[in-house]
């Protein structure tokens, strides 16, 4: 019998191999368990909000921003919501706002200071869970990506943040549930998951339903025992459903009581009949105009045009990303199903990527462009941590490319950093509102014409969709609406302002004659013969008259217009 001789450095290597794999195979961490993770949580949570103080007071006067705003000033004032005027989400977003406004103080800066509260904690629960199975320095960049992209992408006080951190928490409880069967977890991922929908409901619908799917694909794999998944057991279950179950019921009793909860449940239901026409466009959708397509890829020296690429790769890549998590939802029920991967990761991985599959869902139903996708770049971005990591992506093909893969990652997504600090810290304008000083990129002649001419408080008609407006300049609508959008928005909301318009009481409106420049690109499924018969706006061209041509900083332009009986202001 011939023996074969194996030289010591095959043998090492050999060992050093089989110990790799053993380790991809079983490392799973808790890092709350130990007090150097806690304290680099903590120390991420302190960074990312020092950061982010950076763009408090920075803004371009998106049209989106005022909704919640000005809704909070109508609760403020004692009214209701559904009842006193038209919501088309969940309510959350507007009361917590007003709690805020309440205990600190109503102005920008307190609204915006709460989103750096959020993107802290994004960037905390990307980490802690992305640690379970990466190691520290892939956690590390991708929770720093995080922090570095998501909010400065659209720092803007929206329902999608808050409603993204509740989601983030939610599914960080599940996996603790999951880890530790104990009744609190439970209590905890059913009264986040709840408070979800109550922010954003399709949102929240999303996750509900991923959830469930990552819960019972994991049952199915037989990962009850040893600490996993005995959620199933009745104590944990009972939890699940009172944490579900609270909020709406406080919900409804407050509509209730409020005589609103038909209402309520109306204007919930609105989007699926209206709002999705208007806002359908493709997959992972840019929002770029032709000129601004022909600026960025076809000018300029080809160099400049390979940078360009590389900087806004990131926002083609995100929209993948969800995508991926399906594939990896697969392949892991597979192993888990026949027995073949550690239970801890299967269930970490079916669970988070059945609930990433969810949410991609409500993306996919309410605007499938990359804004909607950057809304939840905190939870999609686990699935970057997992490329960049490698040690659980199967083949040996994959590691000979890990170093490029990473150097790709960190170099793309700081090229697409730089420019979202840049225009904030560079912002040349300082413009002084009703609630606090702002920075903006271009001077704003609207809210310095308006503040001399309007007085605060006043009934003024912004039209069709910049309510931002109303909230810095302290005025009000006059309608239950705080922006009505040709095609968007229904025949007979158009006749209800109409018939405002027509009382009498209004007596000042900011039209912006370039809003239907806008519409191609932001909102191309708007039927064509909204854009072509407006009703709204032929009331106004017919009954009032232009007094000064203002600007926006965002080069649109506006009308300020009196009626035809009355003196300019």
């Amino acid at each position: 019998m011939t023996t074969i001789k194996t030289p010591a450095s095959d043998v090492s290597e050999m060992l050093e191999r089989s110990r790799e794999c053993a380790a991809s195979d079983e490392f799973y961490a808790i890092p709350e368990n130990q007090a150097g993770e806690r304290q680099i949580a903590l120390l991420l949570f302190v960074l990312t909000c020092a950061y982010l103080s950076l763009f408090r007071r920075y803004t371009t006067m998106d049209p989106d921003e005022g909704i919640v705003l000005q809704g909070a000033q109508r609760i403020l004032q004692g009214q209701v919501l559904y009842r006193d005027f038209f919501s088309f989400f969940t309510p959350g977003s507007y009361y917590l706002l007003a709690l805020l406004f309440k205990i600190f103080g109503d102005s920008f800066l307190v609204a915006r200071t709460g989103l750096v509260l959020f993107g802290g904690a994004y960037s905390v629960v990307t980490y802690l869970l992305a640690r379970r199975v990466c190691t520290r320095g892939s956690a590390l960049l991708v929770a720093a990506i995080v922090s570095l992209t998501t909010l400065p992408y659209r720092f803007l006080v929206l329902h999608n943040w808050d409603s993204t951190l509740w989601a983030s928490l939610a599914l960080y409880c599940a996996i603790r549930w999951v880890e530790s069967p104990r009744w609190k977890w439970a209590l905890a991922t059913g009264s986040f998951a709840s408070l979800t929908f109550l922010f954003e409901q399709s949102k929240g619908a999303g996750l509900w339903l991923g959830l469930a799917v990552g819960f019972l694909a994991n049952a199915w794999t037989g990962w009850r025992q040893q600490g996993q998944l005995s959620g199933c057991r009745a104590k944990q279950l009972l939890g699940f459903t009172l944490g579900f179950v609270w909020p709406l019921l406080i919900t409804c009793a407050y509509f209730g009581v409020q005589h609103s909860l038909r209402a309520m449940l109306a204007d919930w239901f609105w989007p699926l009949q209206h709002y999705s026409m208007a806002n359908r466009v493709p997959y992972g959708y840019q929002n770029w105009s032709d000129s601004a397509r022909h600026l960025l890829f076809e000018t300029g020296p080809w160099w400049a045009r390979v940078l360009t690429v590389v900087i806004l790769s990131p926002c083609l890549l995100i929209p993948a990303l969800p995508v991926i998590a399906i594939g990896i939802l697969v392949y892991w029920f597979v192993l888990g199903r026949h027995r073949r991967g550690p239970r801890e990761k299967c269930a970490y991985y079916v669970l988070i990527c059945a609930a990433l599959s969810g949410l991609l869902l409500s993306v996919v139903i309410v605007r499938a462009d990359i804004v909607h996708f950057m809304y939840l770049q905190p939870l999609f971005g686990l699935v970057l941590a997992w490329i960049v990591d490698g040690r659980d992506i199967p083949g040996p093909w994959f590691r000979s490319m890990k170093s490029t893969v990473t150097a790709y990652v960190a170099v793309a997504f700081l090229g697409l950093a730089i420019p979202l600090i840049m225009r904030a810290l560079n912002a040349p304008e300082k413009l002084v509102t009703r609630r606090g000083v702002i920075a903006v990129p271009k001077k704003d002649t609207v809210i310095d014409y308006v503040q001399a001419h309007v007085s605060p408080g006043e009934t003024v008609l912004v039209y069709p969709y910049l309510p931002l407006y109303y909230y810095l300049t302290g005025t009000f609508a006059p309608t239950r609406y705080e922006y009505l959008q040709p095609g968007m928005n229904t025949p007979q909301q158009s006749l209800e302002m109409i018939s405002e318009l027509a009382s009498g009481r209004v007596q000042v409106v900011l039209f912006e004659s370039s809003f239907w420049e806008k519409i191609p690109n932001s909102w191309p499924g708007t039927p064509l013969s909204a854009i072509a018969h407006d009703p709204v706006a032929d009331y106004i061209l017919w009954s009032f008259r232009t007094c000064k041509l203002l600007q926006s900083p965002s080069d649109w332009q506006f009308e300020f217009m009196v009626r035809k009986d009355s003196e300019c202001r």
